[in-house]
């Protein structure tokens, strides 16, 4: 098994790259909201409707601050390599600004990934 991380930073791009993962063999992504200590700085030192000592608080609250960071585990190497083509094909290539950061971990064991029917 292997587990994938992806920050993508354009969240416009999240429903496309959801739906390539699905058609990729993704069958569960958790998404979260994100940001990166260079976009912090990035914003903040531009933005004029800030307070003038800001908390991360009111950095993480902004549109302009998020990424999404998709997680997904897969089976096998194939399904992986079929995520990173969707995922490429719709951001384009990773090693340019401006796209995201995606890394693959294998995983040794997992549990609740093949849940059963019933009550417990």
């Amino acid at each position: 098994m292997f587990m994938l991380f992806f920050v993508l930073d354009n969240p416009d791009d999240s429903q496309a790259v959801l739906s390539g993962w699905n058609e990729a063999g993704a069958s569960g992504v958790t998404i979260l909201r994100s940001t990166g200590l260079g976009r912090v700085y990035r914003h903040a030192t531009f933005r004029d409707d800030l307070p003038l000592f800001p908390g991360l608080d009111d950095l993480f609250h902004q549109d302009e601050t998020q990424n999404r960071t998709l997680i997904t585990v897969v089976d096998d190497r194939n399904t992986v390599d079929k995520i990173i083509e969707a995922t490429v094909k719709i951001t384009g290539d990773l090693d340019l600004p401006n796209t995201g950061v995606l890394f693959v971990l294998p995983v040794l064991e997992a549990y609740g990934l093949n849940r059963k029917n019933g009550l417990s």
